[in-house]
């Protein structure tokens, strides 16, 4: 009998789609059951938040699926931490699966020890003994500030060490639950493991390196993989295909309708996507809109927001509510104003595509902007051309700029960008949207903000 793992992970806003997320448990219950083995169920972070239902629930909506699912291993991911460490340690206590933690620690000690976190489990199945581990991205306390007490350690030293250890074990294999993003490869690459389960990152992923499985389901609970030990093969499950469990469908129906959130703000006659292609891959219609409704805030210069800042998900389309403008960018973190010269401006945006995010793919671009226009040489990597309103942007001059309050504080994202560049703070990103949508309605166009060129152009 084959051995198989079954890899979900960044589910994230899927609680926001109450059928969705009933089906990824329906997914779960059908593979148990098909042929009488049931596979090793593990969760590689970001399952928790964000969202908007996240949002108005600390995250605990995720118990809803848990309890159905009765995942075995879990791990965290940098937005796990999104409503401080104690209500993260409250899901780990109420939630059924193991959670494993290789690298995070608190003041010395691993952190939720206290309500049953460890390094690594070994978990049977089938007479075979898998050990499983977990290690996060060391960015997290800068990539989160929820996180920042936190003490994450370098990952591949801990997976080295937690490795070790589960060898101690008499294990007959070794699974990694990562949350590094392109740090998999590293992972697989130096740790003697048997599969890296990751995620971070929302492109799907399936590949070898030496030996190794690398999988990654994508982000929102579109897909799970079922990976089958023995004989190296991965299956990859749409969980739009699968049963719904009305049970979960129907707590998450009465989370969202207790969210108070619907009032219709704006309406929308022509879709508004937001994928991960529409937000990553230069000049968006999504991104204009949040880029604008920042800039009109403040009455700034300069718009500017992160791309890995703005959720996927369905389109906007038709009446637009309060929620729909959360699942956009579903943070609790303000829109704030910066004051710079002219060549520390240049500097900030040029991080537009200079970025060693690790969740970041190399070809990903990292901002969308209002009240300016970027040239971008891809040849040269360099930023040609910088203009706000229509003129270049002079190195002398003092030019605002709003943005999200992360980035103030992000030492990966747009780091020429300074907490001492901060002037002051507005409110919550999505009350700014719906605020805008009240005001200005909700009609973004692409208008050539952003030109991805080479240096023949």
């Amino acid at each position: 009998m084959s051995l198989r793992l079954l890899h979900y992970s960044d589910l994230e806003n899927a609680y926001d789609d109450p059928e969705r997320a009933a089906r990824i448990a329906g997914l779960v219950r059908r593979l148990r059951t098909d042929d009488g083995s049931a596979p090793i169920v593990l969760g590689s972070g970001d399952n928790t938040a964000p969202g908007v239902v996240s949002l108005v629930h600390d995250g605990r909506q995720a118990l809803d699926l848990y309890r159905t699912l009765d995942p075995d291993v879990e791990t965290f991911g940098n937005h796990d931490f999104d409503y401080g460490l104690e209500a993260a340690r409250d899901i780990v206590a109420e939630s059924p699966q193991t959670w494993v933690s290789s690298n995070v620690t608190l003041d010395g000690r691993q952190f939720g020890a206290s309500v049953g976190v460890q390094p690594w489990t070994v978990v049977e199945r089938a007479g075979t003994r898998v050990g499983i581990f977990g290690v996060l991205d060391d960015a997290t306390p800068a990539l989160n500030p929820a996180a920042e007490p936190l003490d994450v350690t370098h990952p591949i030293a801990a997976a080295r060490e937690a490795t070790r250890d589960l060898r101690e074990q008499d294990v007959d294999a070794i699974v990694a639950l990562s949350h590094l993003g392109t740090g998999d490869e590293e992972l697989a690459a130096t740790v003697d493991v048997d599969a890296v389960l990751g995620g971070h990152v929302p492109s799907e992923r399936i590949e070898r390196i030496d030996g190794t499985i690398l999988t990654r389901p994508g982000s929102g609970g579109e897909v799970l993989l079922e990976i089958d030990l023995e004989d190296g093969s991965v299956t990859r499950h749409a969980v739009a295909d699968a049963p719904v469990v009305e049970s979960v469908r129907d707590r998450l129906r009465e989370r969202l309708s207790s969210a108070g959130l619907d009032e219709v703000v704006g309406h929308v006659d022509e879709p508004i996507v937001r994928t991960e292609t529409a937000v990553f891959r230069g000049e968006s219609r999504i991104g204009n809109f949040v880029a604008d409704a920042y800039r009109w805030a403040a009455d700034a210069d300069v718009g500017l927001q992160n791309s890995g800042g703005v959720r996927d998900g369905p389109p906007l389309e038709g009446a637009v509510t309060v929620a729909d403008l959360v699942s956009v960018v579903p943070f609790q973190e303000p829109v704030s104003v910066a004051e710079l010269t002219g060549e520390e401006l240049r500097a900030v945006l040029a991080g537009a595509a200079e970025s060693d995010l690790r969740f970041a793919e190399p070809d990903w671009w990292h901002a969308h902007v209002s009240g300016a226009r970027l040239v971008w040489d891809v040849e040269a990597h360099a930023l040609r051309e910088a203009s706000v309103g229509g003129a270049p942007i002079d190195p002398e001059a003092t030019y605002t700029l709003a943005t999200t309050d992360y980035l103030f504080y992000s030492a990966d994202e747009f780091p020429a960008l300074r907490e001492s560049h901060r002037v002051r703070r507005l409110d919550v990103q999505y009350e700014v949207l719906a605020e805008y949508a009240r005001e200005r309605g909700i009609s973004p166009s692409r208008s050539g903000r952003i030109v991805r060129s080479t240096s023949d152009d």
